[in-house]
C-alpha cells in the first residue's frame, strides 16, 4: 500500500473515531439514556458500518441528530419524561441554591 493511501485510511479511521465519540457523548446526554442504551446503538452502528464498509456520516448522518433520534427509539417514553422531570428540579434547586450565594451577609 502506498504511502499516500495509509494516510488517507488513517485519516478516515480518526474521522469515524470522532463522529463516534460525539455520537457516543451527545447520546449519553439525552433523558434517561443509560450504559445499555449507549451500548446497544454503538453497537447497531458498528455492525452496520462494519457490514455494508459505509462511514457513520454517510448511512446515520450528524451525531448530534442521530443521538436524538436514537435515544427517542430506544429509551422508554416514560423514562424519558421521569428524567426530563427529575433534571429541571435539579436545575431550579442549583438556580435558588446560586441566588442564596448571591445574597450579601449569607
Amino acid at each position: 500500500m502506498a504511502r499516500k493511501d495509509r494516510t488517507m485510511v488513517a485519516a478516515a479511521e480518526r474521522d469515524r473515531e470522532k463522529w463516534m465519540a460525539r455520537f457516543q457523548v451527545r447520546l449519553a446526554m439525552q433523558p434517561g439514556v443509560d450504559r445499555a442504551v449507549v451500548l446497544q446503538a454503538v453497537k447497531e452502528v458498528t455492525a452496520h458500518c462494519a457490514e455494508t464498509g459505509e462511514h457513520p456520516r454517510t448511512h446515520f448522518g450528524d451525531p448530534d441528530a442521530y443521538a436524538v433520534e436514537a435515544a427517542a427509539r430506544l429509551v422508554p417514553a416514560d423514562r424519558a419524561a421521569r428524567a426530563k422531570r427529575h433534571n429541571g428540579v435539579l436545575k431550579t434547586v442549583e438556580s435558588v441554591v446560586k441566588k442564596i450565594r448571591d445574597v450579601p451577609g449569607l
